[in-house]
């Protein structure tokens, strides 16, 4: 959905975006996107298989366009002539945005509107977020299993690009340390695609009941563990030949990421894989992440740092793995080797 605007026609676009996602929820509940991608489509014939009147589609259709959502051939001046069609992947990206199980829907669940309205007054520090708005870390059992819930509701693009890289991630690998692994989500999808591999997830002790019952209802009774510490306090648990970083290193200083990624250089098997997944600096990822750069705002103790992938490669060149490469994706993934 790449469009050049002004700024202009961006600010006006912005200006009415109840407006657009409103044209988005419609296109996608009346199924629309499900005729426009395969495209090309008349709009005469649009019309008749959706029960719907022409010149009314037509102005509808406009709106799709001016998001940058479909392209539009019209020959003549007859208007019924004129031929749509998505932009590849619109259904989807459509789907993961104002779907039912969308991530901007679980997103919405958080106190945002305790800054809305309120900005300047919460870059002066007069308004944030209490440890009963968002805590960070989490502070009680509950407050640790909604982040881990949330966090878990977004994995959708890292777990799509394991699916995609699997045979060559682990197709020599027995044992992985998901680091940080929040709930086990993640662990155990990648466990659904990698037959001869045990994970265990390392997170703090509070977290190992959220692993116990992913452990259940992902049916990974024998191959998915839990290694309780703090990863902040002390070195990573050793007898891993591959280790994961998954949106745990943009939570902290360059300081921190560092040692943490010497910790696990310290701590895998010579040969061993290292695995990073970020949401890293581009255009795309900035504006995905809009939502978390606003709310943090009011969070001092937070702050999501968006690197540029260069900087996690050339690291782990520093600290010394070898075979750094960046697999593609929904989220490009970073790999890099200990010398065996």
């Amino acid at each position: 959905m790449s469009v050049t605007l002004s700024p202009r026609a961006l600010m006006s676009l912005l200006v009415n975006g109840p407006k657009a996602v409103d044209v988005l929820e419609t296109a996608l509940t009346l199924g629309l996107l499900d005729a426009l991608e395969p495209g090309p489509v008349r709009l005469d014939a649009l019309a008749d298989r959706f029960g719907v009147r022409p010149l009314r589609l037509y102005k509808f259709l406009d709106c799709l366009e001016s998001l940058g959502c479909v392209t539009r051939h019209e020959p003549d001046d007859d208007i019924a002539g004129a031929s749509y069609r998505a932009v590849p992947g619109l259904r989807d990206a459509v789907l993961a945005v104002v779907g039912p199980d969308a991530i901007e829907r679980d997103r919405d669940r958080y106190p945002w509107r305790l800054l809305h309205g309120r900005l300047a007054e919460s870059l002066r520090g007069e308004v944030g977020m209490t440890d009963d708005d968002f805590a960070w870390p989490p502070k009680t059992d509950a407050q640790t299993a909604d982040f881990e819930r949330s966090m878990a509701a977004g994995l959708g693009p890292v777990i799509e690009t394991l699916r995609r890289h699997a045979d060559r991630l682990w197709s020599d690998r027995r044992r992985l340390l998901d680091v940080g692994g929040g709930d086990g989500t993640l662990a155990a999808h990648i466990l659904d695609t990698a037959d001869g591999l045990r994970a265990d997830v390392f997170n703090l002790p509070a977290v190992a009941p959220l692993v116990a019952a992913t452990r259940v209802d992902r049916g990974h009774p024998d191959r998915l563990g839990f290694v309780g510490g703090d990863f902040l306090a002390g070195p990573l648990p050793t007898g891993y030949d591959a280790m994961a970083f998954v949106r745990v290193l943009h939570d902290w200083p360059n300081d921190v990421a560092r040692r943490l990624v010497e910790q696990a250089y310290a701590a895998l098997e010579p040969g061993g894989l290292l695995l990073i997944a970020e949401e890293f600096r581009t255009p795309d990822r900035l504006a995905v992440q809009f939502f978390w750069s606003y709310f943090l705002i009011g969070v001092d103790s937070c702050v999501s740092r968006l690197r540029e992938v260069e900087f996690y490669t050339g690291l782990l060149a520093e600290v010394g793995f070898t075979r750094v490469g960046v697999l593609p994706g929904g989220w490009e993934l970073v790999t890099a080797y200990k010398p065996g």
